[in-house]
């Protein structure tokens, strides 16, 4: 097996810097080609100077002489978005690794499956917002899209012995750096019941919900498991970060939105599961770590080892699980609503709750008013079917703006 070389969009995140550790602890595997950044000069100068990619991105190009100076070489410098589609198509890249917050990931991703170029996934927004562009993209050009997320990825371990079809064939051509040409990837889940994302509860998760008025940003930032951005972290206290992964899943997969379920799992331990017709289940288990997703998408298909600790079942006390609280953390119902209505809903949810989770961290507006505003925004969507690219992204600017009155009229 070949290193895999990578280019990683939204470098200096959580995600980020698990990859970048990944490629540190398997360089005989691993090879970052690129890294790109939304505004961080400084830590991306840092992170580069260390793993030295020929090519760097800063999409604001303001800040771009910061970087410059803060190189200790000379790579190939990126700049603004059109910079960052740039660098997802390197021509030596294999791989684009995904792991920009919110919207600003999707035309990049797209360009990096049109040069054929695999996609590793941590935005979920891409998949949520565009998810049936994506993959039918995917398919077309005859590149893999590979889960990060913990849960997607587990599921994906999951599955993998029930691919119905993968024809894998290497290519001859020089041009195309002798990639794996797929020409039909797709998963036979007739005989899966459901598949069933694991999620902490996050901080609220036994808190009585005539409390969740008084919940402060500070609170609600104190993950008990994960530590990751702030607006994932919100997304977890309010269990929007799992209704995002019930329409992730439905994409990723192709099950029904029927077969995809939630069970609370305070322990994060079993990452997700899969239940078949005959009732067995399989799950992936492993410690708290974004570095296991993210090397498996990347090595994939193979089993590399490396210095992540495993598991020690002596002193796992137990693993609990709960259904979730549906009635006090509307999410899970206001996403499942999303993903079966399809066509821009998904869109529409996931930019009012970016403006609401926004609103709430500047302490405009409380904590259930994250729900409220999600809700208020879906109810006055007016449904497009299978929309194109300018229409997801004119749903997405109109969500906000909606989102944005809401937040006017609940202000503190």
């Amino acid at each position: 097996m070949k290193r895999k070389r990578v280019v990683i969009l939204g470098a200096t995140g959580s995600i980020g810097e698990s990859a970048l550790k990944v490629a540190r602890d398997i360089p005989e595997r691993m090879e970052i080609v690129g890294l790109a950044a939304n505004r961080n000069a400084h830590k991306l100068a840092e992170a580069a100077n260390k793993v030295r990619p020929e090519s760097v991105c800063l999409v604001d190009e303001t800040k771009i002489d910061i970087l410059r100076k803060a190189l200790d070489y000379e790579p190939r410098i990126f700049a603004g978005e059109e910079g960052l589609r740039e660098i997802a198509c390197l021509t030596n890249g294999e791989m684009v690794l995904v792991a920009i917050v919110g919207t600003g990931g999707l035309r990049p991703s797209l360009a990096a499956i049109e040069a054929g170029k695999d996609l590793a996934v941590a935005s979920k927004e891409i998949l949520v917002m565009a998810g049936e562009i994506v993959m039918r993209e995917a398919r077309e050009n005859g590149v893999h899209v590979l889960p990060v997320d913990s849960e997607h990825n587990a599921i994906f371990q999951c599955l993998e012995g029930k691919r119905s079809t993968l024809n894998v064939q290497r290519s001859t051509s020089t041009a195309e750096n002798s990639k794996l040409n797929v020409e039909s990837w797709t998963w036979d889940v007739s005989d899966v019941r459901r598949i069933i994302l694991t999620a902490s509860g996050g901080p609220f998760r036994e808190l009585a919900s005539n409390k969740f008025d008084s919940i402060t940003p500070e609170q609600a930032l104190k993950h008990p498991t994960w530590n990751m951005g702030p607006k994932i972290t919100i997304d977890s206290a309010t269990l929007f970060n799992k209704g995002l992964e019930m329409i992730e899943a439905h994409w990723l997969f192709g099950v029904e939105m029927k077969r995809v379920e939630v069970v609370i799992h305070p322990q994060s331990i079993v990452h997700s599961m899969v239940e078949f017709a005959d009732g067995s289940t399989l799950a992936q288990l492993s410690y708290s770590d974004m570095c296991f997703p993210i090397q498996y998408a990347v090595t994939w298909p193979y089993r590399v080892p490396n210095t992540l600790p495993p598991l020690d079942f002596s002193k796992l006390s137990k693993l609990e699980f709960f259904t979730p609280r549906y009635g006090d953390f509307p999410a899970l119902n206001l996403a499942r609503r999303a993903g079966e209505a399809g066509g821009i809903l998904p869109a529409v949810m996931n930019a009012a709750n970016e403006v609401a989770v926004a609103a709430f961290l500047d302490r405009q507006v409380s904590f259930p008013s994250i729900w409220q505003i999600v809700e208020e925004v879906m109810n006055r969507h007016a449904s497009v079917a299978h929309p194109d690219l300018d229409a997801i992204l004119q749903a997405d600017q109109w969500a906000r703006a909606e989102a944005a009155g809401c937040v006017k009229s609940l202000k503190r």
